[in-house]
Parts: structure tokens; sequence; C-alpha cells
């Protein structure tokens, strides 16, 4: 399994052409604005600051790659679903995000977060949408489980697993707290079984854990 408390930063880019040099399979992690991606990702890295957090939503518009050990590397794509911002601005989240998801050859899958409480907004569906023709697993991450109670969180899960089925959408769902942990276990086996299978697929042997 992927070392994930050994993670460490690579690199912020900010255009497609300053994007690391493919190699080993990478994870994306993308949201709305302020869902909680940047806890998620500290959590499941088991790391405090891993990935920076912005308090205005739309200001971070770089994508943030991080080594987990074993040749893996996680993408931390900008938040979307910001309002405030100028048009420009969204222009280049997809440019930037739509380019990287696109033409990624080593993208070995994709983790979409949603509050828990408010999951399937229009821009997450959107995101669901532009996800299916990549033809790589998707999981709907349902963050800050712990707001909820016992009986609402099997709720919340069910109405997830039923949302997909209605727009016939291809996704593994599973419930997150990086505030408990609850789910961080299991999202790392999830992650790491892909990871494999991408360097199955392909032949490839694990990479040294520092990158490439």
């Amino acid at each position: 399994m992927c070392a994930f408390d050994q993670a460490r930063y690579v690199a912020s880019v900010g255009s497609l052409s300053q994007l690391p040099a493919e190699g080993p399979p990478e994870i994306a992690f993308c949201g709305r604005s302020n869902v909680g991606k940047s806890s998620a990702i500290n959590a499941l890295t088991g790391r405090r600051r891993l990935a920076f957090t912005s308090k205005t939503p739309g200001r971070t518009q770089t994508i943030n790659f991080f080594d987990i050990g074993e040749g893996v590397r996680l993408a931390d794509l900008p938040g979307y679903g910001f309002a405030r911002v100028p048009q420009s601005v969204r222009a280049q989240w997809d440019r930037l995000v739509g380019g990287y998801l696109s033409g990624r050859a080593n993208l070995a899958a994709l983790v979409i977060i949603m509050d828990a409480r408010r999951p399937f907004t229009e821009h997450d569906v959107r995101m669901l949408d532009w996800a299916q023709p990549l033809d790589r697993p998707v999981l709907v991450l349902l963050s800050k489980a712990d707001k909820l109670g016992k009986r609402e969180r099997a709720a919340a899960f069910a109405a997830a697993r039923a949302s997909l089925e209605a727009r016939a959408l291809r996704a593994e769902v599973r419930l997150f707290s990086s505030v408990t942990r609850e789910g961080i276990e299991d999202l790392r086996a999830l992650l790491a079984g892909w990871a494999d299978a991408w360097n199955a697929r392909r032949g490839n042997k694990k990479a040294p854990g520092k990158g490439e």
C-alpha cells in the first residue's frame, strides 16, 4: 500500500505548460471551494499543513502536486463553483483543470469531494458529467460526515448512491470526516488499489517513493 505518511510537496502550477513530466499514476482531488478538500488531503496523508486552504473562495488557482510514496502522486485541483470571481478567473479554471483532466495520460483516478449535508450541487453534477468520458475510476467523497448523526449519514450515503444511479453516472461513494478520521483507512486502501491497477494495466513497476 502507498506510504501516505511519506507525502511531500512537489510543485504548484498555474498553466498546462508547467505540469510535471508524466510518470507515476496521479489521483486528482477536486470539489467546490471551501468544501474541505485540503482538510481531506491532510487527513489522508496524516499531515496538518501539507495542503493549504484559502479563506477566500476562488483564490487558489493552481494545481498542487504531492508525492505520497511508492511512486504515486496526488493532484490537488483548484476549487470550483465560486460565484464572486471575475469571468477571466473562471475561464482560467476551465483551461487549466479541463486541460489537465482531458489530457493527462497518467491520471489514474478522480476524487470529487462533496459536503455530505449538501451534495450534488449543480457544479458537482457538472464535474461528474465531465468525468464520465475520461474512463477513469471516480469517487464521490462525502466529507464532513461528523456533522451528521448516524441515521443522517446512512441516509446521505443512500441518497448519493440513488442520485448517481438516477443520472446513470459511474462512481464509488464513501463517507469521510477529517475530524473523526471516519473513512480514512478505507480511502487509503481504495486509492492504493486504483494506483496499483493503473500500473498493472500498463505493465509498470512501482516507481521509487521520491517521485519522478
